[in-house]
């Protein structure tokens, strides 16, 4: 089974797959409504207006693993609507660690960081960019969404 073919739940109770990004670019965040690193939605919101009609997406996915999420998914839809006015799609909640972490983030997890980090998420907002073909990257929590070493590999793999 590739990265393309592990299902995750949107809010709405449907699933979807990574399939129909396939050729995209996509950053993939495990958010937090309650975290010291939460105003990075908005950046995370800018990069999505900037890019995606180049073929770049965002995908949220909520994490109370560091039990800085709100209750429910429709709380933290209102609370991403009303406070930082995003756009991009916001998954269901997940565990990213652990035995019942999410396929997706077991799989994403194997990938190490510039630092040479890999395993276990560290905290709120690490970012995992998966390019056009599946290769993947890795960016702790504390590299900002719109830090030159993410745009970089961005814009290096998007139409110009």
């Amino acid at each position: 089974m590739s990265l393309y073919d592990i299902g995750f739940d949107r809010m709405d109770g449907t699933t979807t797959t990574l399939a129909p990004h396939r050729d995209e670019v996509v950053l993939v965040v495990n958010v937090a409504s309650r975290c010291g690193l939460t105003p990075q939605y908005e950046t995370l919101e800018l990069l999505q207006r900037k890019y995606a009609d180049r073929g770049f997406t965002v995908l949220g996915f909520p994490s109370n693993q560091f039990f800085q999420e709100l209750s429910s998914d429709e709380k933290v839809a209102e609370f991403c609507s009303t406070t930082y006015g995003v756009t991009f799609p916001v998954l269901s909640k997940v565990k990213v660690n652990g035995r019942h972490a999410h396929p997706l983030f077991t799989e994403l997890k194997k990938t190490p960081d510039a630092g040479g980090h890999d395993g276990r998420v560290r905290w709120n907002f690490e970012k995992f960019l998966v390019l056009p073909g599946g290769e993947v990257r890795r960016f702790s929590p504390q590299t900002v969404p719109d830090d030159d070493a993410i745009v970089s590999v961005i814009e290096g793999h998007l139409p110009r």
